[in-house]
Formats: C-alpha cells, sequence, structure tokens
C-alpha cells in the first residue's frame, strides 16, 4: 500500500518558485513588447500567465500548490514592483477558496478540477481586488469605471489562457513531462 506524502519534496517546490518568477517575468516582458499596457498586451500577458499557471498546477499536483504560488508570486511582487499589499490579500483569499474548489470538484487528478480551479482563481482574484480598490477610492467612484473596464479587458486573456494552458499541459504529458 502506498502512503500519501504530506511534505514538499525539494523537486515540487522548486518548480513552483520558478513557475512563480517565470509567470511575473514574462508577464512583464509581453508588457513591454507589446507597447505598454494596451488591450493586446494586456490580452497576451493574461494568456501567458493563466497557462502557465495551469500548467503549473498540472505537474505539481498536490493539496496547496496554488496557495504557495500565490505566497511566492506576491513576495516577487512586493520586491519588484512594491504594489504587492494592495493584491497580496486578494490574492491569499482566491489562492485558498480555489484549492477547496480544485479539492472538492475532482482533486489534483482531474484536469477539469484544475481548469476550473484557475478559471475561479482569476474571477475571485480579480474581484476581490477590484473591492478592496473601490473601498480606497469611495471618494471618486469614476476611477473604479477605468479599472473595471482594464480587469475585464485582461480577463479575457486569462478564458483564452485556460485554452490554451490545458492543450500545452496535455502535450507536456504526452511528452512525458508532466507526470499524471
Amino acid at each position: 500500500m502506498k502512503t500519501k506524502k504530506f511534505y514538499w519534496e525539494t523537486r515540487e517546490l522548486v518548480i513552483i518558485g520558478s513557475f512563480a518568477a517565470l509567470i511575473k517575468i514574462i508577464s512583464f516582458l509581453v508588457s513591454i513588447a507589446g507597447g505598454g499596457m494596451n488591450p493586446l498586451a494586456l490580452i497576451a500577458k493574461n494568456v501567458v500567465a493563466t497557462s502557465l499557471l495551469i500548467i503549473l498546477i498540472s505537474s505539481v499536483r498536490k493539496f496547496g500548490v496554488l496557495t504557495l504560488y500565490v505566497a511566492i508570486s506576491g513576495i516577487i511582487i512586493m520586491l519588484t514592483m512594491g504594489r504587492g499589499m494592495m493584491l497580496l490579500p486578494g490574492l491569499l483569499i482566491a489562492g485558498i477558496l480555489c484549492e477547496l474548489i480544485i479539492k472538492f470538484t475532482g482533486g489534483y487528478k482531474s484536469t477539469r478540477a484544475i481548469i476550473m480551479g484557475v478559471f475561479f482563481f482569476d474571477i475571485l482574484f480579480r474581484v476581490i481586488s477590484l473591492v478592496l480598490g473601490f473601498l480606497f477610492t469611495r471618494e471618486n467612484p469614476q476611477l473604479m469605471i477605468m479599472a473595471v473596464v482594464v480587469v475585464s479587458i485582461g480577463y479575457v486573456g486569462c478564458l483564452i489562457g485556460l485554452g490554451v494552458g490545458s492543450a500545452f499541459a496535455k502535450e507536456l504529458k504526452h511528452a512525458g513531462i508532466i507526470k499524471v
């Protein structure tokens, strides 16, 4: 009988940290190469980030991978851009809730559950961040209109990234890079 491992292997921690850094670096490079925060660059940035997140969770299929990714990603954001403190509460709440969504909709062995978890992670993170932003801009709610438009355009990229990420994960499983 095989016993469950409740600890993180070094390989898994390295993969999570590498993907967290890779997602931030590539997202930043896509934004710069796209000429700033125009709609196409915003969509492309989110396609890449969501795709890589699906590949990460597909390669490290353990409860807590999304929360650990969020913690590492939050540290990277704070060190590089300084705005991480505003994003961290939304990221952590969305990460923990979506870990539970993945667990209760089929677990980490189910690709459908992983895609559903990432789908809800992207939407919950954005909604929580917008709510927190609204609380800080109550005196001038018109500022939120532009934020909602930008977040909505970015979410289109996340929806595209769900399909791209699942296709890449499937091909990486075929190639033997992602172990099932």
